[in-house]
């Protein structure tokens, strides 16, 4: 009695488990796919608009949110550095031994620049040569914001 009640179990939850990984290979509605494409678009059309806008936003934060964005292009954020070197690339004169506290910015953005998706090490070079002739007194910094944005990427 007690073995062909075992026996009934185990077939019912072999069912079951047979109903649910039918569930788990079962296509997904074409419905919810055209919407996941629309969005796609969608994306893709917000990305080509940040563009433009670029070029008339010269603001920090707007530049150093288009260079957080994991979506942004390799284009796009060449312009967005050259946008900050060319409106934002003097950094105000050491306090002492210290940075000033704006020279933070431009490690993170230094810093998030590396660790992009889409960064290039042309792009990476160019905005650290630019950087430090701008900035000479902070070239050690940069330099170390560098190697850390470099070696906290992961290949």
């Amino acid at each position: 009695m007690e073995t062909e009640l075992i026996i009934k179990s185990i077939m019912g939850l072999i069912a079951v488990l047979a109903i649910l990984v039918f569930f788990l290979f079962l296509e997904p509605n074409k419905k919810s796919q055209k919407k996941s494409n629309k969005q796609k678009t969608a994306d893709e059309n917000k990305v080509k608009t940040e563009v433009k806008s670029t070029i008339t936003n010269t603001d920090l934060n707007h530049l150093l949110s288009i260079i957080k964005n994991k979506k942004s292009s390799t284009e796009l954020l060449g312009e967005a550095l050259d946008m900050v070197i060319k409106y934002h690339g003097r950094v105000h004169t050491k306090l002492g031994l210290r940075s000033h506290p704006d020279f933070d910015i431009y490690m993170g953005i230094i810093f998030t620049a590396c660790r992009h998706p889409n960064i290039t090490k042309d792009l990476i070079i160019k905005f650290d040569k630019e950087l430090t002739r701008l900035n000479p007194e902070y070239k050690q910094d940069i330099n170390e914001a560098l190697t850390k944005g470099l070696t906290s990427r992961r290949v």
